[in-house]
């Protein structure tokens, strides 16, 4: 079955960066559209915080504008989340997001979400 699994996370001092990954695993045969990161801070709803789609076009939420980068490889179904520039307001969990296609399930595209990997912004 596809999951996605995320990884690097942690805790970073204000103005430091830290690179958040995320891949595709566990089905056979899938095709994946968009990929993304959101996050979630306590007592907050769930954001969009970056987001490229299947022809490579990316969106950014403003308040990440000029410090995170979102890059993608499509051969390895892979997402990355660069962040620089890191604030305390950036402390949340980070969620990765993929639409695919597990052709184990037919012909519909579903949304899937990582586990979540903490990041904390902190001196």
């Amino acid at each position: 079955q596809v999951q996605l699994v995320e990884s690097g996370g942690g805790l970073v001092q204000p103005g430091g960066s830290l690179r958040l990954s995320c891949a595709v695993s566990g089905g056979e045969i899938f095709s994946v559209n968009s990929m993304g990161w959101y996050r979630q801070a306590p007592g907050k709803q769930r954001e969009l915080v970056a987001s490229t789609g299947g022809g490579g076009r990316m969106r950014y939420a403003d308040f990440v504008k000029g410090r995170f980068s979102i890059s993608r490889d499509n051969a390895e179904n892979k997402v990355y989340l660069q962040m620089t520039s890191l604030k305390p307001e950036d402390t949340a969990v980070y969620y990765c997001h993929a639409n695919i296609r597990d052709y184990a399930l037919g012909s519909e595209w579903y949304d899937y979400w990582g586990q979540g990997t903490q990041v904390n912004v902190s001196s």
